[in-house]
């Protein structure tokens, strides 16, 4: 399955893990974030009721994702992480997620196929 996850929100796959905070409460995942390999940025904002990553820039020629793809979450706090779902609708694919969200870094893991398929990716925070 290309990219299981968000392209870029896509590759943001979530569910996160980091076990090992000290902090029993979560850091807000809101803002602009880089994906680890560097393939793309994202922006994390409120929308209706739940958050919304939007793709704001994407390495020239990396296929299957574009600058303004957005992917819907419905996450709820969950001790450290943030808990729930991701819907993309570029690819109409609903994903059960996870993210870890720590000041500077940020862990996603999805997961479809009742969690048989799964992919994590790391972000950083762009200040």
């Amino acid at each position: 399955m290309r990219r299981l996850l968000f392209p870029t929100l896509f590759t943001m796959s979530v569910i996160a893990a980091s076990a090992g905070s000290s902090t029993a409460e979560a850091v807000s995942p809101l803002g602009l974030w880089a994906r680890g390999d560097g393939v793309a940025k994202v922006k994390i904002a409120p929308c209706g009721g739940k958050l919304c990553a939007t793709n704001t820039w994407i390495r020239p020629g990396t296929s299957g994702e574009k600058a303004g793809d957005v992917l819907v979450m419905s996450v709820k706090k969950d001790g450290e992480a943030y808990t729930g779902s991701a819907f993309d609708p570029q690819r109409n694919l609903t994903v059960s997620m996870t993210m870890t969200v720590k000041p500077q870094t940020m862990v996603t893991r999805g997961c479809v196929l009742g969690g048989i398929l799964c992919k994590s990716v790391k972000w950083s925070r762009i200040e």
